[in-house]
């Protein structure tokens, strides 16, 4: 806080009870919401670890009068660290959520700082052409305005969606950015176009993989594993299988692990006692058996090969990942 200003954290409070804000955005913020609401279906915004988005800077390297465009400003935590580190006039921040960057601006403004505020869906056009990119939401594939929209020479940084995967990459003259996966995780929420996100599975199909009867019923190779929780397998699944959804349950002894996806596949392996577990499985992709391949590969190899891949993006936002005789195209 610098000297004379008020206290942010009592200023922000004020702003928060504004009627004309409210009335402008409506409550639906968690910041306006009533003690005893009960909100439906998936956040829209979350709190980042304030060491994180540092993180997130640093792999940035931004330099003294670099021109850096912040995707995701949320609170406005981070436009504020980097208005401090290069000057306001040396960044834009943008959000696709207008209440969002209403009360990040107020915030900033609090605190002296007034760097450029936008509304802005990031996939789509960019303010500007920038030296640096840094983003606190996850997209895939990496949109092909933040190539149009960096500098030759200049730096993006990203997380891919879906995964804990941070990508660093420097943009050459013929368009294309090459650089790789950090061994440091991170996840974002993924970049959004609009007020909500669009249902991630068909309706139903969450029960179906809880307690329908698989098309094929088998005796798993490993042990069941909450992949939520194991993120090197989460984002591997994720690489492997795109949009997988999954999900765990654990009843005394009884360990259940479900995978749904929306093209209908699902699995589910429930193990009693730590025995190897009943699989139950349908659709197109064998989710289990998908899960069980990158089991065997990290068993076989000693680790995944994610960390540490080799990265290209094409100017038309197909990225490829490559770390020996390994290779994925997102």
């Amino acid at each position: 806080m610098r000297d004379g200003q008020a206290d942010p954290s009592r200023w922000a409070m004020t702003a928060y009870r504004d009627r004309s804000l409210i009335t402008r955005v409506g409550a639906v913020h968690a910041d306006l919401a009533q003690p005893e609401a009960r909100p439906q279906g998936k956040p829209t915004s979350s709190a980042t670890l304030p060491s994180l988005i540092v993180k997130m800077f640093q792999h940035g390297r931004i330099a003294d009068g670099d021109q850096l465009l912040d995707v995701g400003t949320g609170s406005g935590y981070g436009t504020a660290l980097a208005a401090l580190r290069l000057g306001e006039d040396h960044v834009t921040s943008v959000d696709v959520d207008p209440y969002l960057v209403d009360a990040a601006r107020c915030r900033l403004d609090g605190l002296g700082l007034r760097p450029q505020l936008e509304v802005v869906d990031a996939t789509g056009p960019l303010p500007g052409v920038y030296d640096r990119i840094v983003a606190t939401v996850g997209v895939r594939p990496v949109p092909v305005s933040w190539l149009e929209g960096l500098k030759t020479g200049g730096r993006l940084v990203t997380t891919i969606s879906g995964t804990s995967l941070i990508v660093t990459a420097e943009k050459l003259n013929d368009g294309t950015a090459l650089g790789q996966v950090e061994w440091d995780r991170a996840g974002f929420m993924h970049a959004r176009h609009g007020d909500d996100y669009a249902d991630d599975l068909p309706a139903g199909l969450r029960d179906t993989a809880l307690y329908g009867e698989g098309e094929a019923v088998t005796t798993g190779d490993y042990p069941v594993v909450d992949v939520q929780e194991a993120w090197d397998l989460a984002s591997m699944l994720d690489i492997e299988a795109p949009g997988t959804v999954t999900g765990y349950i654990e009843d005394g002894d009884v360990r259940t692990t479900w995978l749904a996806h929306p093209d209908g596949s699902w699995a589910r392996a429930t193990s009693y006692s730590g025995q190897l577990p009943l699989v139950h499985q349908s659709g197109p992709q064998g989710l289990w058996d998908v899960l069980d391949r990158i089991r065997s590969y990290w068993l076989q190899h000693g680790e995944l090969p994610l960390r540490g891949a080799r990265v290209r993006i094409t100017p038309d936002g197909q990225t490829v990942l490559r770390r020996g005789g390994w290779r994925a195209t997102l």
